[in-house]
């Protein structure tokens, strides 16, 4: 299989939108439920005690995925928390946001988090992390307004969950030369991205599987044959394929 790097990443994103003509609302849905599905059809059954999760947004549609994966696993019968420190004022991202207010998941203010960095114990509470923060588009370095949050999932030993890019990772050279967070769970969309390669966690998954063929033989992605009704599949290595 092809691991993507950032150009062709966004390349495919737009190819997607454009000339496939998915909605970027069915982009969105499909990553987050895939991530929701993967956490509780693999890791964390939602009889796990407790069953708090920590779902990070950032303000792209990495963040988006979050805001759905979140709701997700309210339906499934978790108790997320979402963490949103930039808001967009997107109308998509206002909606999604507001189906989370709907869903009774409390939105965490900043001043909440950005406290909780001197508190070690903060994070234990939760059984889990979705990290939503930053997606394809992110280069480096980490903004100072984001920095205390990647500062504490580097050091926190709640498991984590990253949304197709660990945050903080170069999209194609992986963990920064200082140390990055070390996600437990990688599910990454559409197609892995060149970064996957220093994964080291304990499970890797492909997620929202719909690409049409057409696009999949144009940038030789090599993608699997879906063989279940999942929307998720299980990787086995991070071999790939350039």
């Amino acid at each position: 299989m092809k691991f993507l790097n950032q150009s062709e990443a966004i390349d495919i994103d737009n190819a997607l939108v454009g000339k496939y003509r998915f909605s970027v609302d069915q982009l969105i849905e499909m990553a987050g439920l895939s991530c929701a599905l993967a956490v509780k059809d693999f890791h964390y059954p939602v009889c796990t005690a407790p069953n708090k999760v920590l779902v990070l947004c950032g303000p792209g549609n990495n963040g988006g995925d979050g805001l759905v994966c979140a709701r997700h696993m309210k339906s499934f019968g978790y108790s997320p928390e979402i963490y949103y420190p930039k808001k967009s004022s997107n109308e998509l991202y206002e909606r999604l946001v507001q189906q989370c207010v709907d869903h009774d998941i409390p939105i965490l203010e900043n001043s909440c988090l950005e406290a909780a960095t001197a508190d070690s114990t903060f994070l234990q509470k939760y059984m889990l992390i979705i990290d939503a923060l930053f997606g394809i588009n992110f280069k480096p370095p980490v903004r100072q307004s984001f920095a205390h949050i990647i500062n504490m999932l580097k050091n926190t030993t709640v498991p984590i969950c990253s949304i197709d890019i660990p945050s903080g990772w170069d999209v194609e050279n992986g963990p920064p030369q200082e140390g990055g967070i070390k996600p437990e769970i990688l599910i990454s969309m559409l197609s892995p991205k060149m970064c996957a390669s220093h994964f080291k966690g304990k499970a890797h998954y492909l997620g929202h599987l719909f690409v049409p063929k057409k696009l999949d033989m144009e940038y030789k992605l090599g993608l699997p044959k879906i063989n279940s009704e999942l929307l998720i599949i299980k990787l086995e290595n991070n071999q790939k394929d350039l």
